[in-house]
């Protein structure tokens, strides 16, 4: 059985696919930004298997990296990474948000946290290989602005959304390629269409699935042997944006992260 971290587990698809794992065995290590939330949720999953809950804000790019010493600390068996929190679009013609360090917030929730918090923990999956990390992503991918990665021109919530999900696809697979000998495989999926979440509310957009429909791809990749460096839609191998196979375009990306994250 694995010990399993996922992020943004106390609502939507992250509260359903916690209670699967813990009903299938596994050590569930479920994070929320709510510390009330997290607590409640982890004594109703005890209820049914082992869990231990986690609180950090993923708008804080301290508290990630704080949560992934933490993790590692207390888990050093860890080998599995379901990187599942993520800010939807917002309302519709809502402000553009900033997050605790003035990144605006969807590139700061949906890729930057991801990135930090793999990052952090690497160490521990490459020493439990073979291990796995998962990113929650999205069919809706834009290719990246540059010269505006921070959508200081002309915010708008779901083009941001959706080109903090492309860089996301981008980075997962250059990432897969990195780790290629070390038994850490590195998968991105579209879990389902307008899932019956509050994201998808909030939104304004009718769900179209609920999260049990979103949630066999996510389990098959976290508990499974589906190679690395692949795009999923469901369960189904797919093909994320064309641009997020581009290597020079991957190269821009990771150099512009390390800038982002330095500052």
């Amino acid at each position: 059985m694995s010990t399993i971290l996922i992020t943004g587990a106390t609502s939507g698809l992250g509260r359903y696919v916690a209670f699967e794992l813990v009903r299938a065995g596994h050590l569930v290590l479920a994070h929320g930004r709510d510390p009330g939330r997290t607590e409640r949720l982890v004594a109703e999953l005890r209820t049914e298997g082992d869990a231990e809950g986690f609180v950090a804000d993923l708008a804080s790019l301290s508290q990630v990296r704080e949560l992934g010493a933490r993790v590692a600390a207390a888990h050093p068996g860890l080998d599995v990474l379901i990187n599942n929190a993520g800010v939807g679009a917002g309302a519709p013609g809502a402000a553009r948000e900033l997050s605790a360090d003035g990144h605006e917030l969807r590139l700061a929730v949906n890729y930057l946290a991801p990135v930090v918090l793999t990052r952090a923990l690497l160490p521990v999956l490459r020493a439990n290989a073979p291990a796995r990390v998962v990113n929650v992503g999205s069919a809706g991918q834009d290719p990246l602005d540059f010269d505006d990665i921070e959508f200081r021109r002309a915010h708008d919530g779901f083009a941001a959304y959706r080109r903090a999900k492309f860089a996301l696809a981008a980075h997962t697979f250059a990432l897969a390629e990195e780790l290629a000998d070390t038994g850490v495989a590195v998968n991105v999926l579209h879990p389902a269409t307008f899932m019956d979440t509050a994201m998808v509310r909030e939104g304004g957009v009718t769900p179209w699935n609920t999260v049990a429909d979103g949630a066999p791809g996510v389990l098959a990749l976290a508990t499974g042997d589906h190679g690395t460096g692949g795009y999923f839609d469901g369960t189904d191998r797919a093909r994320a944006h064309e641009a997020t196979y581009d290597r020079e375009l991957r190269k821009r990306l990771s150099a512009v992260t390390d800038q982002l994250l330095a500052l």
